[in-house]
């Protein structure tokens, strides 16, 4: 019994770690205001772990394109805008080139 249970936990924490976008690895959104290039070795650099982001509170999907990103939501500290908010990392104000490329 404990080895199932064992095995469980390995089998969902792999499932976990499979979902995040690992070093290495870019996601590409592209939208009306251009494309906007998630890279996964500049965030993982820069968190202070997966659960950062990966927790239902930030991305209530962990899926691509199964949460709309809006402007505003970012600009009210919702999603990105939770660490892009100035301090933790550069606000989205005036920074628009360092996200969307035409």
């Amino acid at each position: 019994m404990r080895n199932v249970i064992l095995a469980t936990i390995i089998l969902l924490v792999s499932a976990a770690t499979a979902l995040a976008i690992p070093k290495g690895r870019t996601l590409t959104f592209t939208g009306a205001t251009g494309t906007v290039h998630f890279d996964g070795t500049l965030h993982n650099r820069h968190a202070k772990g997966c659960r950062q982001c990966h927790n239902p509170a930030v991305f209530p999907q962990m899926k691509q394109g199964s949460v709309t990103i809006t402007m505003a939501a970012i600009n009210n500290g919702k999603l990105c805008g939770i660490c892009h908010n100035g301090k933790a990392a550069f606000a989205p104000a005036g920074n628009c080139a360092r996200c969307h490329h035409k």
